[in-house]
């Protein structure tokens, strides 16, 4: 229990928050390293996955992609490229978490265009529609939900992961579980690890309201029925 009421002391002192090095300030390291990662993983992902899924090929590669990517230890990637040409800093940060937000991105991107009902296109096509405009006027807005769920998934994925920026010289809030480490202070240890927990947990819920209102009332609808039963043979 002492260890609990050290973190809660901790979390309590106001210096411990408005300090420079403080908890506001690696608070908005954090999410600005992890806002920058998902961004770089939107640019690179997402039009590879809803180009793929137009043309209704590249499956096989997508799931290479995102077992790849998953294979790769994190830790591991932090740790090389800042050894690279990019140094120690925010670059090699980023690019590394950017590494493990788009098997998400990708996937969700590919599925959602490609779980268009086939008559949907069939039906712009007839209307005189090109392929281009099949694509943004058809499919993009009926898979805005799976973009959604991705950019979702690979948001909380990246906040969780900067916390082991801390550990090659990186700021945000793993930051204050190091120097805990470092001070053999555990109470500051489990004070940064409430605080990473927290903010995932916010992000998720935050997240969640978003996809919810960027689904449209007729697909909601439908999820929420569940699926068509089928006539008894």
């Amino acid at each position: 229990m002492s260890v609990i009421n050290d973190a809660y002391v901790w979390l309590n002192d106001p210096l411990n928050w408005t300090n420079p090095g403080g908890i506001l300030d690696q608070l908005w390291t954090h999410l600005r390293l992890s806002a920058l990662a998902v961004g770089v993983g939107c640019l690179v992902a997402w039009p590879i996955g809803i180009w793929l899924g137009h043309r209704g090929r590249g499956g096989g590669l997508v799931v290479v992609v995102s077992n790849v990517s998953l294979a790769i230890p994190t830790l591991a990637l932090l740790t090389i490229l800042p050894l690279t040409f990019l140094g120690f800093g925010d670059t090699a940060t980023v690019l590394a978490l950017a590494v493990f937000t788009v098997p998400p991105l990708l996937a969700n991107a590919y599925t959602g265009v490609r779980e268009v009902d086939p008559e949907v296109r069939d039906a712009a096509r007839g209307m005189g529609l090109s392929s281009w405009q099949v694509l943004v006027q058809a499919e993009l807005p009926l898979a805005v939900p799976y973009l959604a769920a991705g950019f979702r998934t690979a948001s909380v994925q990246a906040v969780a992961t900067v916390t082991l920026a801390a550990l090659v010289g990186g700021g945000g809030l793993g930051a204050i579980v190091n120097e805990g480490f470092g001070r053999l202070d555990m109470g500051e240890v489990l004070a940064g690890g409430i605080l990473v927990a927290v903010l995932c947990m916010l992000i998720e819920a935050i997240l969640a309201v978003v996809q919810r209102l960027v689904t449209p009332r007729a697909l909601r609808t439908r999820r929420n029925r569940g699926p068509r039963p089928r006539a008894a043979a």
